[in-house]
Parts: structure tokens; C-alpha cells; sequence
């Protein structure tokens, strides 16, 4: 155990009983969630305010994370989203001259209960090993006993849904309202950058609430739909599973991501499932199987669809393979204009490799339009 104060120690406590000691970081107090990791170097503000962290301690494994500070501009969300943070280093001093603050003083003005001074390196293992699992952090609480039995209420992500939680609640529009491409977005937990990719190629985009009907998304006579990223569960979102559906009946250009890829999937009774740790991060190697490209991408998730049960399927055809894992990253439909990826092609952070996947959709859409 690092020697630190009794007014700055913080602990960690597993699912498993794996204990840690550490430094307490940002706010001061306790809080719990499904443990996830994520490797990437830098990216740190746009990784926490990402809405599909929602209800996940999140471990940095980089050394330093926090030393270019926190601006303004560099978020996905409205607020921080991830439950607490955990790192070897979180840096106090920045260097970068555009820096509004130190992540110290973002993570307290967020409520973010974090712990540095953790071997993240050896946690990283353990959880790839073991497998995801909830976990709980305290500066408060130096009772183990007592830390335990609040970690045992903690629910589950098997079976959570998130999704409406994050969700805006109330629609807006982004980009030229005269515009000859509109494209209604179901919000499940939206990052700002895929909105802005869309907008940059000249879209003009409703952002709707995630239990949005139909209906209302017809009433804006969109040329396209968009399923966007979040977290939680898929498989108890019945709500935008029958959504989902109702806009493939409409035959007009879809295309998800992330969460939108495993709902596009689940309207067409391909079933997803609970992933031993997900995968998480800025380098994973992805193999476009029309093209024959490799692609460096973003991911955040930690469900994914059944490999076997797209393969059987039909009308669905394969687009995209995870080449570490062989899991399944992009699907199309063969009998509708359709399509979806389990990754983030806005990617921010992360390489710009998979941008063009908003092009194939405005390209998609003006197609279908003529």
C-alpha cells in the first residue's frame, strides 16, 4: 500500500475482492459501476464525457493522463459521463497554453470520484483475465466490510438500460435548414463529433429523444435515419427495436453506430450478447471484407452481435471484422439501404481512418433520393 495520508487515501474494491490502495483525485466521497479500460495516450476529456461510458469506472492506462489540462470545446457531451475514474498518474500541472484548468479541478466541478497511485498495467490484466465486473471507490470509506456490502447492491450492466437516461429530452437541430439531405437522429446517447460529421458534409440534422415514434420522426420528412452510440444493454431496448423496424419498413437510407449497429441488428433477430471485457480504445485493427482495407479505429462497447447468428442470417451481409478477435464490426442489409458499424468512425479521439463511412451514407442517401 503507497503511503499516503488518511485524509487522501483512497480504495478500490472488485467484484472478485481485489483490493487496491491508492491517492484520492478529484471529489471527494464514493461511487460504483461496471469496471472497464481504456489504453489510449490522449483523448482523456473527450473518453469521460462520452455518453456510452455512462454508469462505467473507467481505468486510464496510461501513465500520465491530465497533463495538456481540460478546454472547453474538447467534449462529447453536455458533462462528464463516466462514474469514476481510475490512473496511475493524474496530473495536476498541464502544459498546454489553450487550457482552461486542471483535470483535478474539472473532475471535482463534475462530481468524479477518481483514485491514482493504482498499478493500472496489472489491473488491466486482471480485468482482461477475469473479465468485466462492478467495482467500487471510496476516499470516505475506509471500511472494506462496509464498502463490500455496498458494492453488492450495485446492479449489473447485463440486462441495464442506459440508453433513455442519457438521451436529450427534447429535440434540436444542427446544420443549413435548407439543405437538400435531413436526417433524423435517435439520440441514445450521442456524441457531439458524429453529429458535426454529418453536418459537414452538408446534412441538416433533428436530433430526437430516444422513444421518439415514428411518427414524429416521419413528420420531419427526413431523406435518412441515424442510429447513434450509447451505453447499457441493447436487448431490453424493445422501444427502439420496434422503432428500428418501423424506419426499415420506410426503405430510406439507415445507418447506426456502436448501439445503433446492435439495435439495427436486433430488429432483424440477430441476438447480442454480453462481452467478456469489451473493447475499448484508439487502436483496434478492423478489416473492411468489401474492400479488403484494413482500417486503425475507435471503440467503446461492451456488448457485440452474435457471430453465428449473422453469419445464418440471410439478408444480412458482413462489411467488417474485429482482425484481433474476429468479431463482427460492420453489417448491410441485402434487401434495404441499410447499414451499421461497431465502431466510431468520427473517432475523437482516434485516427481519422473510418470517416468515410459518412460519406458512403450521404452517398446513400442522394442515391436513393434520385
Amino acid at each position: 500500500m503507497p503511503s499516503t495520508s488518511s485524509e487522501s487515501q483512497a480504495i478500490l474494491l472488485l467484484e472478485d475482492g481485489t483490493i487496491h490502495y491508492g491517492k484520492a483525485f478529484g471529489k471527494t466521497g464514493t461511487t460504483s459501476g461496471e469496471i472497464c479500460f481504456n489504453t489510449g495516450m490522449t483523448g482523456y476529456q473527450e473518453v469521460f464525457t462520452d455518453p456510452s461510458y455512462y454508469g462505467q469506472v473507467l481505468i486510464m492506462n496510461s501513465v500520465h493522463i491530465g497533463n495538456y489540462g481540460v478546454k472547453e470545446s474538447d467534449v462529447e457531451s453536455e458533462g462528464v459521463k463516466i462514474r469514476g475514474l481510475i490512473a496511475r498518474n493524474l496530473e495536476e500541472q498541464f502544459s498546454r497554453k489553450q487550457a482552461k484548468g486542471s483535470l483535478d479541478d474539472y473532475l471535482k466541478a463534475n462530481n468524479i470520484v477518481c483514485i491514482e497511485g493504482v498499478d493500472t498495467r496489472s489491473l488491466v490484466a486482471h480485468v482482461r483475465t477475469k473479465g468485466a465486473m462492478n467495482c467500487i471507490i471510496s476516499s470516505e470509506i475506509s471500511d472494506v466490510e462496509k464498502l463490500k456490502e455496498v458494492l453488492k447492491k450495485v446492479p449489473s450492466m447485463d440486462g441495464l438500460e442506459l440508453a433513455s437516461v442519457v438521451s436529450t429530452d427534447k429535440e434540436y437541430e444542427l446544420g443549413n435548414p435548407d439543405s437538400s439531405i435531413r436526417i433524423a437522429v435517435l439520440d441514445y446517447g450521442v456524441k457531439h463529433n458524429i453529429l458535426q460529421c454529418m453536418v459537414d458534409r452538408g446534412a441538416y440534422v433533428k436530433v430526437y429523444p430516444a422513444k421518439t415514434s415514428i411518427e414524429t420522426l416521419k413528420a420531419f420528412n427526413p431523406d435518412g435515419y441515424f442510429l447513434s452510440n450509447g451505453p447499457g444493454d441493447p436487448a431490453p431496448m424493445d422501444y427502439a427495436i420496434k422503432t428500428v423496424k418501423q424506419i426499415l419498413q420506410d426503405k430510406k437510407p439507415l445507418f447506426g453506430i456502436c448501439l445503433g449497429h446492435q439495435l439495427l441488428a436486433l430488429a432483424n433477430d440477430i441476438p447480442t450478447f454480453k462481452m467478456h471485457h469489451g473493447h475499448r480504445g484508439l487502436n483496434h485493427p478492423v478489416k473492411n471484407t468489401i474492400t479488403g482495407k484494413c482500417e486503425i479505429t475507435t471503440q467503446n462497447h461492451g456488448f457485440g452481435v452474435d457471430p453465428k447468428a449473422v453469419r445464418n442470417a440471410s439478408n444480412v451481409e458482413i462489411t467488417h471484422i474485429n482482425l484481433n478477435d474476429e468479431s463482427i464490426e460492420g453489417i448491410r442489409l441485402k434487401d434495404k439501404p441499410a447499414f451499421s458499424v461497431q465502431y466510431h468512425p468520427e473517432a475523437t479521439p482516434g485516427p481519422h481512418d473510418s470517416r468515410y463511412l459518412f460519406d458512403d451514407f450521404i452517398d446513400l442517401i442522394r442515391k436513393n433520393k434520385s
